[in-house]
């Protein structure tokens, strides 16, 4: 039991806040949801720009992380998204690496 309470102490001393931007104007809600997330379908919701854009921020540990946005209750995939991977569905999650 110690040793993991230090273990998830150690854990979030290295996460870090990742910015993220998802574009969908005409959207009314947006969340960003994953393997950070247990893929809950509420995930994180984002809050609407000015612009259009909806921006959140992410609180993960380095490593890579597999996620899907839900816009107005569907899964979409995040035209921003460098990576990605295909999922046991037939289609891909978009990979989100968090650096060092």
């Amino acid at each position: 039991m110690v040793m993991a309470k230090q273990l998830e102490r150690q854990v979030k001393s290295l996460q870090k806040r990742v910015p993220f931007v998802a574009q969908a104007p005409e959207a009314r809600a947006v969340s960003i949801t994953g393997d950070f997330t247990g893929w809950s379908e509420a995930g994180i919701p984002l809050s609407k720009g000015s612009n259009g854009d909806w921006l959140g921020s992410l609180k993960l540990a380095p490593g890579e992380y597999q996620y899907r946005l839900r816009v107005d209750g569907q899964w979409q995939d995040h035209a921003g998204a460098q990576k990605r991977v295909p999922n046991p569905f037939g289609g891909e999650n978009c990979v989100l690496s968090v650096e060092q």
